[in-house]
């Protein structure tokens, strides 16, 4: 225990005495969590809407005031042509554009059904699905302003988070992206370094086991991870406003099987590895990659194809990021988590398992 307690401080002085990796360990991650915390948002405003008006009536006149108070669209061009739009649509000068037909007015007054276009650029799939779905809803307020109202009337209800804010998703995923990029990146290079600065003999001619030697690698790493963790909370919590609804004795638990996964890929990848550049490269191209393509952070995972969706149970990200936002936005705990901390601890132990075999194989 002295001989592994040993390597352990060893590790933490390497870290302290290392000029470069404190910023990369502590402001890194801060400036990360800023960026992506305010890019990575699906939140959609001020679309830019391009207006047809061929009735020129009081009650168009009001449609076209809806669409211009609200904040999810600001009207770049009014014309006096359909044939107009379509200029707009393919310059990108317009996302969106709606067509009031001759007769609108009338055909309300009368009690008929009136019918406005409304075309969308295709190009930008999240913007056009979210400008029609926000037209949608400005149209039917100006219905039910009118007195128009439809037969069967829905009140939804959004639980968990009510004000539909894309950050408030987002953001715990964003954090669990720079966990795993950390303490990845900086295990993989770990061994790698010893090899290459030519301090590996010495550590196997030590009395420390190769499993000694694993763990004392990886505990630092470990605990940065976990100070990364406390240093991003705040920022999450008072600077993006994150509400916490859970536990955070339940979010510190189960954040250790998620680190190990983490730890144990990082060694894996050492082990596969003979420069810091191979290992930094297979670490960025060959497991964070999918890990973030196939987790469910982006793009949801019921829209991918049956064998991707079968992949996704090996990815550990994916049910880390299960768990960050249940914790977050539902105040779940071990009672509902508890599949997801399971699969961290099968993936953990598998994964470790194969970086100390891998490990030791390359001693020998």
């Amino acid at each position: 225990m002295r001989a592994l307690l040993n390597l352990l401080v060893k590790e933490l002085l390497q870290l302290k005495r290392d000029p470069k990796i404190v910023p990369l360990l502590f402001v890194a991650p801060v400036f990360q969590l800023f960026i992506l915390g305010y890019a990575a948002t699906t939140d959609i405003t001020r679309v830019e809407l391009a207006v047809c008006d061929l009735d020129r009536t009081a009650a168009s006149r009001q449609l076209v005031e809806a669409f211009a108070a609200s904040t999810y669209f600001r009207v770049v061009r009014n014309v006096d042509a359909q044939g107009e739009l379509d200029p707009l649509l393919l310059s990108g000068a317009a996302r969106l554009a709606v067509t009031i037909p001759a007769g609108f007015a009338a055909d309300r007054n009368a009690g008929r059904p009136s019918t406005i276009q409304l075309l969308a650029d295709g190009s930008d799939a999240t913007v056009g699905t979210v400008g029609l779905a926000y037209a949608a809803s400005i149209v039917q307020r100006v219905n039910e302003a009118a007195g128009v109202r439809p037969l069967i009337e829905i009140r939804p209800v959004v639980l968990y988070n009510p004000d539909l804010k894309s950050r408030n998703f987002m953001v715990p995923g964003v954090l669990a992206l720079i966990i795993m990029v950390m303490t990845m990146m900086l295990t993989s290079m770990a061994l790698v370094r010893e090899s290459e600065l030519g301090t590996m003999e010495q550590l196997l001619v030590t009395p420390l086991t190769p499993g000694q030697l694993i763990v004392g690698k990886l505990v630092p790493y470990a605990l940065v991870g976990l100070v990364e963790i406390l240093t991003a909370m705040p920022i999450v919590l008072f600077w993006f406003r994150v509400p916490m609804r859970g536990s955070y004795l339940t979010l510190f638990l189960l954040t250790l099987p998620f680190v190990a996964c983490t730890l144990g890929l990082g060694l894996l990848v050492s082990t596969l590895s003979r420069t810091q550049q191979q290992a930094m490269m297979l670490s960025a191209f060959v497991f964070m990659l999918p890990q973030i393509y196939l987790s469910g952070f982006i793009f949801p995972i019921q829209n991918m194809p049956q064998a991707f969706q079968l992949a996704t149970y090996l990815v550990p990200l994916r049910y880390y990021v299960v768990i960050l936002r249940g914790v977050f936005l539902k105040g779940v705990g071990f009672a509902e988590l508890w599949p997801q901390a399971l699969a961290l601890f099968a993936l953990a132990t598998v994964i470790l398992t194969a970086a100390r075999l891998r490990f030791r194989r390359r001693l020998g």
